[in-house]
């Protein structure tokens, strides 16, 4: 059963939300501010699929509920839910949200974007265990090791650190990245690639060359394995 959990104080909203949601066949919680959220997600965190947050909540908004939500996993997919357009990106990426949905909400859109991201995590956590030289990935914990150290990375940069080993030693555009790790629907620009690969190089640190950049076109993960 596909558990997701909607945190909204707009008593409407949730309602609407938990409606379509059901309607798909899907278990819902409900939350009405940003501290019933995160009591929500003690309570469920190893059965959820799926956490969409209001970015404006009483007690503790959108964000605040994200960051401690990543405390206790870094993999579960979450949508914001915006009424202030892309002016939330930078620090939402950042705690890992994998969309952003407008308000007033269109049902259509989220039913497609719902389905769209629990369709890519499902295909992800179902993948194997991979060696590349020093690095282990392991898809269903979300982990990748360095010889016997964890690195610490955040969503977005495993996920791209992933599709760079699903296509190693192929070019691979900017575009192609962006629409395969954040998705089609994502508003962001191209920026949003090479920042987070600058920060992927960072991590990888004796092993950043792995990540090669193709002039003019996006990047190449360069490997022997």
């Amino acid at each position: 059963m596909v558990t997701v959990l909607i945190a909204d104080d707009d008593t409407q909203t949730r309602e609407q939300v938990s409606e379509l949601l059901s309607k798909n066949g899907y278990h819902v919680l409900q939350a009405k501010d940003g501290r019933d959220a995160m009591d929500a997600v003690d309570k469920n965190i190893s059965a959820l699929s799926l956490i969409i947050l209001d970015m404006i909540m009483p007690v503790c908004d959108g964000l605040c509920a994200l960051r401690y939500i990543r405390k206790l996993s870094a993999s579960v997919p979450a949508i914001m839910l915006t009424t202030n357009g892309c002016a939330e990106e930078a620090p939402g990426l950042e705690l890992g949200i994998h969309d952003f949905i407008e308000k007033p909400i269109n049902p259509a859109i989220l039913s497609a974007r719902i389905h769209s991201i629990l369709d890519r995590h499902t295909e992800r956590i179902s993948s194997k265990v991979e060696q590349l030289g020093e690095f282990r990935i392991d898809e269903k914990r979300r982990e990748v090791w360095l010889k016997d150290k964890i690195l610490l990375l955040t969503l977005k940069e495993y996920e791209l650190l992933v599709y760079f080993k699903n296509n190693k030693n192929v070019a691979v555009s900017r575009e192609k990245i962006l629409n395969a790790v954040w998705g089609y629907d994502y508003f962001g620009g191209l920026r949003t690639v090479d920042t987070h690969v600058k920060k992927l190089r960072a991590k990888l640190a004796g092993y950043r060359d792995l990540i090669q950049t193709v002039r003019g076109y996006g990047y190449r993960f360069e490997t022997d394995d």
